[in-house]
């Protein structure tokens, strides 16, 4: 593998990256724009440069006793510890250990990073998971023959060597979509052979930490009906990769802020990046499918594993919500009132749902294939569907428990100032809390419902999750009904 150094200095008996060696490898060289003008370095953009201190205090939290469990594990056959985030799952046990980071994960950004750095290894597991079928593949471009199962084998005991963390991104860019040209034009493609690997052109979209992640894991999802053979593709590559452009959207959190009036965007944010390849070279070894379509089909077994971060993440955040809404409810004073009660005993009811949904797919998980525990895809998918059905009445509803204490507010420099500080501080406190907590508890709920940051991160539960129609048909596929069938002919007589 000829991608990031593995970490200096490290110990025999750990695996693991610092924070600050996590940032020492973001610095590479890679091409970079934000707001339309290139940048020599990811920490010259605030919000990048607040997302990356943020992805680089997980780093540290591995080696603090209190976050070991959630963020580490030691190999049974070594001792050598490394990152939950690589952990391959082979028991139930291993699933719910395995589940411990996400949670970490989604509360360290507060649910507002849809993919944090433990997200792109859930995919190469998942690859990983099917490993049988893929060593039966084989390359169907002239001049390059990889050996896929080797190569994935390889990449999740590099990854998991080198603490590494990956960006993901598996679908194109938007544009016309009217016409089959239009569809396939969004491909990533192979354009040549090489010596030792191949050359590939086009673009990926909504690479969410891309330009603060080490590598770019990638391929095509279909929006044509028969994938040419040049675009079927599973691969990744160092994000400072020549040919690699990185090209990212507006950024809509809050760097620098004074964390009272921004308590989560003051954070920074993942920045999502359109990643345009131009001739970008991918060595033989990264390779893990190479025109063949129909590995190009296993694009929903082996993102289970991220469909489960997806469906954990967004029951962590609803567990947020119903603690912000209890205690709205505690600092206004309002939670005698029945018609609140209810509101709030419907965010509790979003949430324990999401848990139940994950525990169900936990329980009746089984192993692949490839001897990976994988969580039951059709308990995951209905989770999803529910998830993304209620999130935005969820949002209103604890909208409306905070009433006008989300319009009204007045920062951190209105309460220190001398002239106007003390009407704000008489005129509205809250329940045994002075006007300050209940506008930081405001402030908090800002940010997680009505900021432009809330806004990014509620499009991009509905476009990660995938529409509802499109899950409806995945349960239509993915749910087996014959023992229902049978059930009804029994009792209704039927032969």
């Amino acid at each position: 593998m000829n991608a990031q150094p593995q970490a200096k200095d490290t110990p025999a008996s750990h695996r693991l990256k610092t924070g600050a060696e996590f940032k020492a490898s973001l610095d590479d060289g890679r091409a970079l724009w934000v707001g339309g003008e290139r940048i020599a370095k990811v920490f010259d953009d605030p919000a990048l440069s607040a997302g990356v201190d943020l992805i680089a205090s997980m780093f540290d939290d591995q080696f603090k006793p209190e976050f070991a469990d959630a963020t580490t594990y030691k190999d049974p056959a070594t001792g050598t510890v490394y990152s939950r985030s690589w952990q391959v799952p082979r028991t139930v046990e291993d699933l719910k250990d395995r589940r411990k980071m996400i949670e970490y994960t989604s509360l360290k950004t507060a649910g507002t990073f849809g993919r944090p750095p433990d997200l792109a290894p859930a995919i190469a597991v998942g690859l990983l998971a099917y490993l049988p079928t893929f060593k039966e593949k084989k390359s169907l471009i002239d001049g390059c023959s990889p050996d896929f199962a080797e190569n994935i084998e390889a990449y999740v005991q590099y990854g998991r060597e080198n603490n590494l963390t990956a960006s993901e991104s598996l679908t194109g860019p938007q544009n016309d979509r009217s016409s089959p040209k239009g569809a396939e034009a969004s491909l990533l493609k192979v354009k040549s052979v090489e010596s030792g690997g191949i050359r590939v052109s086009g673009a990926k979209t909504v690479g969410s930490i891309s330009a603060q992640a080490n590598e770019i894991f990638f391929t095509n999802l279909g929006g044509i009906r028969e994938t040419p053979a040049e675009a079927c593709i599973w691969a990744s590559v160092p994000i400072a990769s020549e040919g690699i452009r990185l090209i990212s959207r507006e950024m809509v959190s809050h760097p620098g802020a004074d964390p009272f009036d921004h308590p989560v965007a003051s954070l920074g944010e993942e920045a999502d990046q359109l990643i345009i390849f131009d001739n970008v070279f991918v060595p033989k070894d990264r390779i893990f499918n190479l025109g063949d379509p129909t590995a190009m089909s296993y694009y929903g077994p082996v993102c289970v594993f991220a469909h489960w971060h997806v469906l954990t993440r967004l029951a962590v955040k609803a567990e947020l919500f119903v603690g912000a809404g209890q205690l709205v409810l505690d600092v206004l004073g309002t939670g005698h009132i029945p018609a609140v009660q209810g509101m709030l005993g419907e965010i509790i009811e979003y949430a324990q749902t999401l848990r139940a949904f994950i525990i169900a797919a936990e329980t009746l998980a089984k192993p692949t294939e490839g001897g990976v525990m994988a969580p039951d895809v059709g308990m995951l998918t209905a989770g999803r569907l529910h998830s993304i059905q209620h999130y935005p009445r969820i949002i209103h509803t604890l909208q409306e428990l905070c009433g006008q204490g989300l319009v009204m507010r007045f920062g951190k420099k209105a309460f220190e100032n001398p002239e106007i500080g003390h009407y704000l501080q008489d005129l509205l406190p809250g329940k045994g809390v002075s006007a300050e907590v209940k506008e930081l508890l405001m402030n908090f709920v800002w940010d997680m419902t009505s900021s432009s940051l809330a806004g990014r991160v509620a499009l991009f539960e509905n476009v990660n999750a995938s529409p509802a129609p499109r899950l409806r048909e995945r349960l239509f596929n993915e749910v087996k009904r014959d023992e229902f069938i049978a059930q009804v002919k029994t009792l209704a007589g039927m032969p």
